[in-house]
């Protein structure tokens, strides 16, 4: 049968969920508009099932019928419309147009009474019965015959809250377990119910709740353990050490590990026969603040209390089950999301708490299959947790919902300056977890905690005020053109967000080079599908869940850690994308820039690999020079795109220079990047450690000059040394190839010979940076002219700010991150011409 399903709230996910069980067709829900972007449940579901929805403010005005409405509603074609928990006036010619009518889901109490205030009627009647309804709707909705009804018992000091608990919200979930089955379907019925409402049997003279289930194989039967008398149950259960053990009528067993009683308490069953203990719990500042929020939330419930505390009986207090119900959506809108972490004690002393899921529409989540994969902590080679690995069908789910939230949510109808407050708002709370952040930031990819602190951190949240700060100045321009006399013409431009966006991020500043790509696409009003590197993905969660916490819309943030044969691939491909901005290798930028071109011709921006020239004059300031020239290479432990790739020093200082920096390096302390004194930390993964002592092994076997450093550190963790090399001609590996660590590659050129240490600085395929040291001016300037890199330092290096520009020429690649100019990365500009 063709249904519409006119209602709201839970429930009536609940009723179109078994309507569609039953194999029948649902043409339509009309459920009620978002609230403050929030969307109803059972909109949600029909969204997820790719049934058309409805959200008419009003079905009537004036008390006449909205003709539109009506009209949209008939053209669903509706056989039968079911109404479960509906709160708008619905106009009668709406009631009777399906060939069979309507009918009502209502906790109506027995015939004679019906509508909101149905069971305070039947209590001030003094009715001994009372039940759920379902009925064909008349004219007055309330009344008509009656379809269905199950009944209770009406108790002499019964009220509103406990009828509703005892019975009928909603009817059917209730949970309550049928002993007189086999264990494995008692098994199915408390798994099944293991959230909401929970799975609960009377013991003792209490409902009791039982949580996490497990079928066991063999008879569980021993000395150590108590019965337990459950009533209606096959035989009594038995606490055991790991918990009780139940049998079904087929004298097979599973196992139960946790008990809830009426009162809310919890505990492991196991603990069922032993005396509770009391212990005070010292919270974290996190944990405060969420209680707090916990305060609000049962406070617009309890609104008897006066006030809150912590031993706040929440069902005696006057809670029923209808508002567990409740409470569960209010804290998942207070907090928009339900983060499941790996919690770290006296990490960097403190406790940190790190997501693990994939974030997609809002919502941590196990990626396809349950599959996952560990990321290695660099400082020691061991595992920090499991992080879930994302699959090609999670990859369509994040983009699905990107579109939506970009095409239909309300991201996409946001206007610019309340845009611009969500990323202040979030670099606030980037702020207030900058220590949590930095700490993630060097167990998952090595950077020296102060650094991590000051740079990976502290110039991702500069970056997102910066682009917040954009966001209502998107501006297109009027453009005089000819007119069509005797007409005339206005001619305009309109930028506008291009829509679904993939950026995927390198490892070596897992944050930063977030925060460079996403919060100019955000800014631009576009919705992101980011991939982290597979071996760096904790900053990102954990900025997922601060996205959460700012209430951006559902949809519009999306990460998903994995592979990018596998999930870069399937971005660079999707029809849906439209953007993809890369930071990574030249070798994987040329892939990524075919498939987007054959896919859809989807617009792209590459920050490639680079081999970055350093020329340092004579006529510099020296000591400046040495200590630029060593951060040039050193800084961040080498893991630098602009790292100085190869440094040209004039021959009359050579000598001297290198002197000085081998000095320098000498005093560097290598070791855990959490040590405040550490200046040198362990490279990011041990593939990429392999491949630097390769890379210095290959400069040794060529002939070039290795002053120090060049091997592993003797120690655990993927350590390497500062490492040195001169005497390194033309043609060498290691003059042409970029080494991504700490390596500093040095040639001499002759005194005075300006072009010709020009040329072989140009002699390169990549042209991200470069950089030059004088005293000369003129000198600087016609330098910085000739070199062939997207940035050029004079008397200085590693200087990027957010606002400047950031990009490089040839094989590094095109495109721009930070400043102005990465707007209009994330943009299209619209012509608009008209005629008067």
């Amino acid at each position: 049968m063709k249904i519409a399903v006119i209602g709201q709230s839970v429930f009536g996910q609940e009723v179109y969920k078994e309507l569609k069980k039953d194999g029948h067709m649902i043409v339509g829900v009309f459920t009620i508009p978002d609230k403050d972007g929030k969307v109803d449940p059972l909109a949600t579901e029909a969204e997820k099932d790719g049934v058309p929805v409805f959200k008419f403010p009003r079905w009537r005005l004036k008390g006449k019928a909205i003709t539109e409405v009506v009209d949209q509603y008939k053209a669903v074609g509706a056989e039968l419309n079911v109404l479960p928990f509906c709160s708008q006036f619905i106009p009668m010619e709406v009631i009777d147009h399906p060939t069979h009518g309507s009918i009502i889901y209502h906790p109506s109490l027995l015939p004679r009474h019906r509508g909101a205030s149905a069971i305070n009627w039947t209590l001030i009647h003094g009715d001994k019965k009372g039940g759920f309804t379902i009925f064909w709707a008349d004219d007055g909705l309330d009344t008509g015959p009656i379809l269905l009804q199950r009944e209770c018992d009406v108790k002499l000091n019964d009220n509103v809250n406990s009828i509703y608990k005892r019975f009928l919200f909603p009817e059917g979930v209730k949970g309550m377990i049928d002993w007189n089955q086999p264990a494995e379907a008692i098994h199915n019925w408390i798994r099944g119910n293991d959230r909401v409402p929970g799975a609960w049997a009377e013991i003792d003279g209490k409902n009791v709740s039982f949580y996490g289930s497990t079928l066991l194989e063999n008879d569980h039967s021993s000395s150590n353990c108590q019965p337990l008398e459950i009533p209606g149950a096959s035989r009594p259960g038995l606490v055991t050490k790991n918990g009780l053990v139940l049998f079904g009528k087929d004298g097979k067993s599973l196992l139960v590990k946790n008990l809830q009683f009426e009162d809310g308490k919890m505990i492991a069953a196991s603990q069922y026969f032993k005396p509770a203990v009391s212990s005070t719990v010292d919270l974290s500042e996190d944990e405060k603040q969420f209680a707090e929020q916990m305060r609000v939330v049962w406070k617009s419930i309890l609104t008897n209390v006066e006030k809150i505390e912590d031993g706040t009986d929440f069902f005696k207090s006057g809670a029923a089950s209808m508002d567990v119900v409740r409470i569960l959506q209010m804290i998942s809108r207070t907090l928009e999301v339900q983060i499941y972490t790996h919690k770290f004690d006296k990490l960097n002393n403190m406790t940190i708490q790190i997501p693990h899921q994939l974030f997609i529409n809002g919502e941590f989540v196990d990626a396809e299959g349950g599959k996952t994969y560990k990321t290695i902590n660099p400082t020691d080679g061991q595992a920090i947790c499991d992080v879930s690995l994302a699959q090609i069908s999670d990859v369509e789910k994040a983009v699905a919902a990107a579109k939506e939230a970009f095409e239909e949510g309300e991201w996409g109808k946001m206007n610019p300056r309340d845009r611009g407050k969500l990323l202040y708002k979030l670099a606030d709370l980037m702020e207030q977890h900058q220590e949590e952040l930095a700490t993630i930031e060097s167990i998952d990819s090595g950077a020296v905690y102060t650094l991590a602190l000051k740079t990976h951190i502290g110039m991702s949240i500069q970056t997102f005020r910066y682009f917040a700060g954009w966001c209502d100045k998107i501006q297109g321009c009027t453009i005089p053109i000819n007119q069509a006399r005797p007409n005339r013409n206005l001619t305009f431009t309109k930028k506008e967000p291009i829509g679904v966006c993939a950026i995927v991020i390198p490892w070596n500043y897992p944050l930063m080079m977030l925060a460079w790509k996403t919060a100019a696409c955000l800014a631009a009003g576009n919705t992101v599908v980011l991939k982290p590197a597979q071996v760096t993905p904790l900053t990102a969660l954990k900025f997922a869940e601060l996205t959460a916490l700012a209430k951006f819309p559902t949809g519009v943030v999306n990460i998903l850690p994995g592979s990018g044969s596998l999930v870069g691939q399937r971005l660079s491909d999707h029809p849906d994308v439209r953007k993809l901005g890369f930071t990574g290798s030249t070798e994987i930028g040329k892939q990524i820039m075919k498939s987007c071109a054959v896919s859809n011709v989807k617009k792209v921006s590459l920050e490639l690999g680079g081999k970055s020239p350093l020329i340092i004059f004579n006529d510099c300031d020296l000591d400046k020079a040495v200590r630029m020239g060593i951060s040039s290479v050193f800084f961040n432990k080498g893991e630098n795109c602009i790292a100085a790739g190869r440094l040209f020093i004039e021959e009359s200082i050579h000598d001297t220079f290198v002197e000085r920096v081998v000095s320098e390096i000498k005093k560097m302390k290598i070791g855990d990047p959490l040590d405040r004194s550490t200046d040198h930390g362990p490279q990011n993964h041990k593939a990429h450690l392999d491949k630097l002592v390769e890379y210095c092994e290959k400069g040794v076997k060529e002939g070039a000059k290795l002053v120090c450093g060049g091997k592993q550190v003797n120690r655990p963790g993927f350590f390497f040394e500062p490492t040195v090399f001169t005497d390194v001609q033309d043609h060498m590996y290691i003059a042409v190839e970029e080494s991504f660590g700490p390596v500093m590659i040095i040639s001499k050129f002759s005194n005075g010979d300006v072009d010709n240490v020009l040329q072989r600085a140009n002699a390169t395929e990549y042209g991200l940076a470069s950089g030059v040291f004088t005293r000369d001016i003129s000198k600087a300037l016609y330098v910085s002219e000739k070199l062939q890199a997207g940035t050029v330092f004079i008397n200085t290096y590693n200087k990027t700010d957010v606002a400047a520009p950031f990009g490089g020429f040839k094989q590094s690649g095109f495109g721009k991150d930070l400043g102005q100019e990465a707007l209009n990365e994330y943009l299209k500009t619209k012509c608009v011409t008209v005629e008067y």
